[in-house]
């Protein structure tokens, strides 16, 4: 059983149409990548699975773990196990990860109907999903993302899924402005973070994000719909022939 389909889905932004009818199927276990130049939608359909109501859905259909997602808000599409790591992570001056962290955390243990855990079990747990990221605990007790570099700021949002165990982690553009050492990190914890019963979502504009976290299919999306499919070897002709010989193809 799918835990992502999505069937013919449109959507715009203020009346501009983004999304031309994209078709997708994730099972569990699947990493897949999507790649495509900029303005292609891949953003929109990150912010559409997300539940960003500037996104509107015209049509389509978008089923997560057999349920309807676009009838979820945002915070129930969190719960149920849908996690979004941004291409820009966003500053929470005032708020500490710790105490992010534990409210995130234990409102979804509430939805399952679990008990929220207990202080000196929160913060054990947290320095072990730290060590997955090469997190430093003193990041604990920081402003989320305040006064972090741009590699920090990616590896917190990695951090933050490893606390969450998401059903399905879209990273949209997670590789960009990092490092080669930055992006390593983040993407050991990602590889380390994967088993047979949770899904990634890769949106990248590069090949090299994919040297590190390397996926069962490749999906290249061009003007708003998903034009060909393939495997890691997909992502490398794209290095070597730039998307201009995809736009030959449909021409």
């Amino acid at each position: 059983m799918s835990l992502l389909k999505i069937q013919n889905l449109k959507a715009n932004i203020n009346g501009n149409k983004i999304l031309h009818g994209i078709n997708l199927e994730i099972n569990p276990g699947e990493v897949h990548a999507i790649m495509g130049p900029n303005g292609s939608g891949k953003t929109t359909l990150a912010s559409v699975l997300a539940g960003n109501k500037q996104y509107i859905v015209t049509d389509g259909t978008i089923e997560f773990d057999s349920k309807n997602l676009l009838e979820m808000e945002t915070e129930i599409r969190s719960r149920e196990g849908l996690f979004l790591a941004f291409q820009y992570p966003v500053e929470i001056p005032g708020v500490t990860n710790i105490n992010f962290l534990r409210v995130a955390l234990n409102e979804h243990r509430k939805y399952k109907g679990l008990e929220p855990y207990e202080p000196a079990e929160f913060l054990k747990l947290m320095r072990e999903k730290a060590k997955i990221v090469e997190i430093d605990p003193k990041f604990f007790s920081r402003a989320v993302n305040e006064g972090f570099s741009g590699g920090e700021k990616k590896r917190n949002e990695i951090f933050q899924m490893a606390m969450l165990e998401p059903k399905l982690a879209i990273l949209d553009e997670t590789d960009s402005g990092l490092d080669i050492d930055a992006l390593r990190i983040v993407a050991d914890g990602v590889n380390a973070l994967k088993n047979k019963n949770n899904s990634f979502l890769v949106i990248t504009h590069y090949q090299r994000l994919l040297n590190y976290i390397v996926p069962d299919f490749v999906h290249i999306l061009y003007k708003g719909k998903i034009v060909k499919s393939g495997t890691k070897e997909l992502a490398m002709e794209l290095e070597e022939r730039g998307y201009d010989w995809i736009k030959d193809e449909l021409s």
